[in-house]
């Protein structure tokens, strides 16, 4: 598999070159960046301190790879995914984007881009991530009805979006378990004035600071007793294993849209 990936000197990007660079199945074929970074033009071992070079440069325009890549991974920005998204379809690419932040008009361009690719649109590819997905369902199913339900993400200081995307994906599921749209039971940030809880409602809170590790937390409140489901991540290695093993399964996938948990076999 020849891979192309976007972000390099991200937290993210680090790590899935790192990985993918590790395997014997996996040729890394390059890297792009946002023009005047100054690392553009050099190997992207040395761009993502693999502790070797790999003989592929970091670009600034993906039309410099794109056609020798068979699958790209973007853990960029919203502009820049959006860009990214063209290209793939364009030049009918596999692509993994773990961006969030995207609007619904734009992630109904990924939708559309399925018709053409085969695309995942993954806001958390963390194995486990995605089995706490598979309880939260399970149990929202069985009780949903009779619990008051919220969900926490903490994140570092430079987290752009709240609530994060793993966040929303989990009320997102909460919610069609519910047989509900989120946008109508959905209760964001803090309540004013006596704050009386809604019966019915999802509630998200995100907590925001220095360089706090990812961790999100769903409780299940019922009468007397509650359950608590927590994930937290010290690192991003696990999300860029995730990817990387995505990546291995979408590159043998026909045009359509994937999910992290059709990669792992949890649907």
């Amino acid at each position: 598999m020849k891979l192309l990936i976007v972000g390099p000197r991200g937290n993210m990007g680090k790590f899935i070159t790192q990985i993918a660079a590790a395997r014997e199945t996996i040729e890394i074929i390059g890297g792009v960046a946002p023009a005047g970074r100054d690392y553009i033009g050099k190997d992207i071992g040395e761009v993502a301190m693999v502790g070797r070079t790999l003989g592929a440069p970091v670009v600034d325009d993906i039309e410099q790879l794109i056609d020798a890549c068979d699958v790209i991974i973007d853990f960029s920005t919203v502009e820049q995914g959006m860009q990214v998204l063209a290209a793939a379809r364009a030049h009918r690419k596999a692509l993994i984007c773990g961006t969030t932040g995207f609007s619904a008009e734009q992630k109904a361009a990924f939708a559309a881009a399925a018709e053409d690719i085969p695309v995942m649109l993954a806001a958390n590819t963390s194995r486990l991530v995605n089995v706490m997905y598979k309880v939260i369902e399970m149990i929202t199913r069985a009780a949903g009805d009779e619990l008051d339900i919220e969900i926490l993400d903490m994140h570092s200081a430079s987290k752009l979006d709240a609530p994060s995307g793993t966040a929303h994906e989990m009320g997102e599921i909460v919610a069609e378990a519910l047989g509900k749209d989120l946008n109508d039971i959905a209760v964001y940030g803090h309540r004013p004035g006596e704050g009386r809880r809604e019966k019915g409602t999802v509630a998200f809170h995100s907590i925001r600071g220095a360089d706090i590790s990812s961790e999100h937390t769903v409780y299940f409140v019922g009468e007397g007793e509650r359950i608590e489901i927590t994930h937290r991540s010290p690192s991003f290695k696990c999300f860029a294993k995730g990817v990387v093993d995505c990546a291995e399964f979408l590159v043998n996938q026909p045009k359509g849209a994937y999910t992290v948990q059709d990669a792992f076999g949890l649907n």
